[in-house]
């Protein structure tokens, strides 16, 4: 699957074109490498997402082509949830 459809159905990221956008601006890495959107993603592979003041990191479980809203969390473990201060705190 691709990753821009997979971090939409597992609802990571709310639209597949935010995802698209996102991966163009090299912020999702698939296994430690920036990932294009049409990136294959397969169980097993790690995701990181780096937002402006958010980074999380996923190991895929599942690759479904839909996912109902209320079982999207169990496609994915989270590895790592950090939120970063502003610019210039310690």
């Amino acid at each position: 699957m691709r990753i821009d459809k997979y971090l939409k159905v597992s609802r990571l990221i709310k639209r597949r074109t935010v995802a698209k956008d996102i991966c163009e601006g090299e912020k999702i890495r698939l296994n430690g490498r920036i990932a294009k959107p049409s990136a294959e993603v397969k169980p097993g592979d790690i995701v990181t997402l780096e937002m402006a003041r958010h980074l999380l990191e996923v190991r895929v479980l599942s690759t479904p082509n839909s996912a109902k809203a209320n079982e999207a969390h169990l496609l994915y473990e989270v590895l790592k949830d950090e939120k970063r201060g502003e610019q210039g705190d310690i």
